[in-house]
C-alpha cells in the first residue's frame, strides 16, 4: 500500500519559519495551496499579502487561501513596485519555482531585491522558493537547454547580497524545491 504525506506543504512552512502574529507578503504564486498553508500561520494577528504578477497568479493565490480558509490580501502588479509602506513585512517570499526572478531581467531582478528591502522590517527576513535541479537524464536534457534553476545556481544568494542582506545561504535543497535566506540589518 502506497502511504500519501499527511501535509505535502510542511516543509515550505517550516522553512519560512513564520509564526503567528507575522506579517508576510509572498511575491508570485506558482502553487497556491503552498501560499494558503504558510499564510494560516500568520493566524488573526497577523497579515499576508500576495503580489501576483498576473491576473493567473492571482488566481492561483485566492483559490489557495479559500481552501485554506485564510485571508490573504491579493494584489495584480510587477514583483518591482511592491506594497507601500517601508518596514511594513517581517517575512518576505519569493516563489520562483516557476521562474519568476529567474527569468527577469538583470535590472528588474534588482529593482524587486531592493523593493524587498524597502518593505522589510529591519532584521526581517527573505525567503527565495526555487526549484531544485533535475537529477538523470532529465538533468542533462535541461542543463543542456537552460542551466540551472536561478536560486539552485547561487545566483539568489549572490542577488541578496549585492543589494545589502545579510546572512545570506542556501538553506536546504529537498523535496524538489531550493530555500535561500537573508536579513535585512538592523542598521
Amino acid at each position: 500500500m502506497f502511504l500519501k504525506r499527511q501535509n505535502p506543504y510542511a516543509l515550505a512552512v517550516s522553512m519560512t519559519g513564520v509564526k503567528m502574529g507575522d506579517h508576510i507578503v509572498q511575491v508570485g504564486c506558482v502553487d497556491g495551496a503552498r501560499l494558503g498553508a504558510i499564510a494560516a500561520k500568520v493566524g488573526l494577528s497577523g497579515r499576508a499579502v500576495l503580489v501576483a504578477p498576473d491576473e493567473a497568479s492571482a488566481q492561483r493565490g485566492r483559490k489557495g487561501a479559500e481552501a485554506a480558509g485564510v485571508l490573504v490580501d491579493v494584489d495584480v502588479a510587477p514583483p518591482t513596485r511592491l506594497p507601500p509602506g517601508n518596514d511594513a513585512f517581517d517575512l518576505a517570499i519569493v516563489d520562483d519555482t516557476g521562474g519568476l526572478l529567474g527569468g527577469m531581467r538583470a535590472e528588474d531582478r534588482v529593482a524587486t531585491v531592493r523593493e524587498l528591502a524597502r518593505v522589510l522590517r529591519p532584521g526581517g527576513r527573505v525567503m527565495i522558493i526555487g526549484s531544485a535541479p533535475r537529477g538523470g537524464v532529465g538533468a542533462l536534457l535541461s542543463r543542456a537547454q537552460s542551466g540551472p534553476p536561478f536560486a539552485a545556481s547561487g545566483d539568489a544568494v549572490k542577488s541578496l547580497e549585492a543589494d545589502g542582506f545579510r546572512a545570506v545561504r542556501n538553506l536546504a535543497e529537498r523535496e524538489g524545491l531550493v530555500f535561500v535566506e537573508g536579513v535585512k540589518p538592523r542598521e
